[in-house]
């Protein structure tokens, strides 16, 4: 245990959301110390690394034949060892500068619905970036640490967390998720989606980063009290040539309809499954909304109308998670019951 603590207090331990579509890390001292896109680009030829990150997220849609853009995470969980890998110690490096000797411990947060060999990939992709210890916690217990909730008490907290690659819908009490729900629909569903409506609509073609920005500027889940209007600059399925046109915030929910009822659907599901006691507390409570794509506008509007329960949001959705699984990391054993074999 001495030996444990000594190496604890030398070694810098990282929290760490494993994104689909965002890496986010976080330590004791200093709290979230990167954010970044969770993008590698490659040599084809050779598989020499050329970017990591933000720098690699732009070269998506843009590369030649011979550059590779990879999101090596799909739907919550490792697509692509070797390149996860790259990815983890890249942003290790970036994060613990200069000369270490003791390898940091690692605290990452998977989805609910994660297999036994998707969880030895997580672990073993850590270790072989160069993590000393490996633990995991369930991404809507991060979550509900991360907004206070009051989670070792026996009462119902319910969560929603919507991340690029799945939906993570739990209800928590004392310590212990007792229902959860994962759909791998969310905010990179809802990307495709778009790109699909424009392309049978609209008869036009747009690139992935294009589709997201879209849906982060006039995107909703409910009808908003100002439309919104956007100019989308794409190529022409029919002619080939650069086309520009004008397109409404209807448009772009009507586009994300299927994805997000899918969500409403996952989350109505959870109500349905939990014990009565417990769906009492929530709705006394309300309902927890985390991660990137809960800032979809009207999304919380339309659970609440869809639920009748209280929603809201937390004060920064993005980071949610990440500052729930740094502080298991700061107080590992005060949130001992929540780490996951």
């Amino acid at each position: 245990m001495i030996f444990k603590r000594l190496l604890s207090f030398l070694g810098k331990n990282l929290a760490m959301d494993l994104g689909t579509a965002n890496t986010l890390l976080y330590t004791k001292n200093d709290g979230i110390v990167l954010n970044e896109p969770s993008v590698v680009a490659r040599d084809a030829r050779t598989g020499a690394i050329i970017a990591v990150g933000r720098e690699a997220k732009e070269y998506m849609g843009r590369t030649p034949d011979r550059i590779q853009a990879i999101r090596p995470m799909k739907d919550g969980v490792i697509a692509d060892f070797e390149v996860t890998k790259e990815m983890i110690a890249f942003f290790i490096r970036k994060v613990i500068q200069g000369l270490n000797i003791i390898k940091p411990s690692i605290v990452i947060c998977v989805p609910t619905g994660i297999t036994q060999v998707e969880k030895r990939a997580v672990i073993e992709s850590a270790q072989q970036a160069g993590a000393r210890e490996v633990r995991l916690v369930e991404e809507p217990m991060a979550a509900a640490i991360g907004a206070g909730l009051p989670i070792e008490e026996p009462v119902g907290n319910m969560v929603v967390d919507i991340g690029g690659g799945t939906t993570e819908v739990a209800v928590i009490s004392l310590s212990a998720v007792a229902y959860a729900k994962s759909v791998r629909v969310a905010g990179d569903e809802m990307n495709e989606a778009i790109q699909r409506f424009f392309q049978d609509e609209f008869q036009m073609l747009i690139g992935e980063n294009q589709a997201e920005r879209i849906k982060i500027a006039i995107g909703s889940a409910y009808p908003l009290p100002q439309p919104l209007s956007l100019e989308v600059a794409g190529k022409n399925v029919v002619t080939g040539t650069p086309d520009t046109i004008t397109v409404t915030d209807g448009h772009i929910r009507e586009a994300i309809k299927e994805p997000v009822t899918t969500i409403v659907r996952a989350t109505r599901a959870a109500l349905e499954n939990t014990p009565p006691e417990l769906v009492g507390d929530i709705a006394r409570n309300g309902l927890l909304l985390a991660g990137g794509g809960a800032l979809l506008k009207g999304l919380d509007n339309l659970i609440a109308e869809e639920t009748k329960l209280n929603v809201f949001l937390d004060e920064d959705p993005l980071t949610t998670v990440v500052r729930g699984t740094g502080r298991t990391m700061e107080d590992s054993d005060h949130f001992k019951n929540v780490f996951i074999n």
